[in-house]
């Protein structure tokens, strides 16, 4: 059998985050193969991973990245079990390059690559608590903006098209984050939730007495309100209510968004 030795050993740990002796053992069932005992231990990481799947992740962080050209950028949600581990630098790590693996992606959403996984998985065995990619979205537009709150826990991405200064993009990102639109305009917000605030409304006006016609107004008036309050482009600015996010934008049109928050 090869010899292991400690400084082998040691530059397995490093590589590996693995304890002491998991990688001594390794090392000796690889017989002093460090290729192999790395497969060895990433093996041995994916069933403590299946282990420890069923635990419930609520915590984790936002990763955000941009291309170096600013048209497109990609965001990434990966969960884990307390934020104990969402401030570990390894892991604060593994979501950065999960942001660069979902930019190398197609625009649209983008689902956990076999890379994505791997890089997930290894950390996983490095800090030892369940852990997932939960979502990620790549957005490609002649101008991409984006935020990132300071706890990294909500973060948005914004694609537009058409003349718009630094300060004006990067207020309606703010504003996206802040105020949670569902769409671009009122056609985009989900016809069945429109559809169950119709029939809320409806309710509500027949049960105070008012008369059909009247109700019918109400559900209207409602349900106006309900998509105005909801579509980015005629939603309120947080910064000056007596504007529209869509008086901002001049002459330029908001192409795509997307907005995450940690565990929703």
């Amino acid at each position: 059998m090869a010899e292991i030795t400690a400084a082998t050993v040691k530059a397995l740990r490093d590589a590996t985050g693995q304890g002491m002796m998991e990688c001594k053992k390794a090392l000796q069932e690889a017989d002093g193969d460090v290729d192999a005992a790395r497969d060895i231990l990433r093996k041995k990481g994916l069933v403590t991973a299946e282990k420890k799947a069923g635990r419930e992740t609520k915590e984790g962080l936002i990763g955000i990245l941009t291309a170096d050209d600013g048209t497109s950028a990609a965001m990434v949600e990966v969960q884990c079990e307390t934020d104990f581990c969402a401030r570990n630098e390894v892991f604060q790590s593994m979501v950065e390059q999960t942001a660069k693996l979902a930019l190398a992606e197609d625009a649209g959403d983008v689902a956990a690559t076999d890379a994505i996984q791997q890089a997930v998985q290894e950390t996983l065995a490095k800090i030892g608590e369940n852990m997932s990619y939960a979502r990620g979205v790549k957005i490609a537009a002649p101008r991409v903006g984006t935020y990132l709150h300071h706890n990294r826990k909500v973060g948005v991405v914004v694609g537009v098209d058409g003349e718009i200064d630094d300060e004006t993009l990067a207020n309606l990102c703010m504003h996206i984050a802040f105020a949670d639109p569902m769409a671009i305009t009122r056609d985009g917000v989900p016809g069945d939730l429109v559809e169950k605030e119709k029939e809320i409304a409806r309710e509500q006006a027949i049960a105070s007495g008012k008369p059909p016609e009247i109700a019918e107004k109400i559900v209207t008036g409602k349900v106006n309100k309900y998509l105005a309050a909801n579509a980015l482009i005629e939603q309120p600015y947080i910064r000056d209510d007596k504007k529209k996010v869509g008086d901002l934008l001049g002459g330029a049109t908001v192409t795509a968004f997307a907005r995450y928050a940690v565990g929703s």
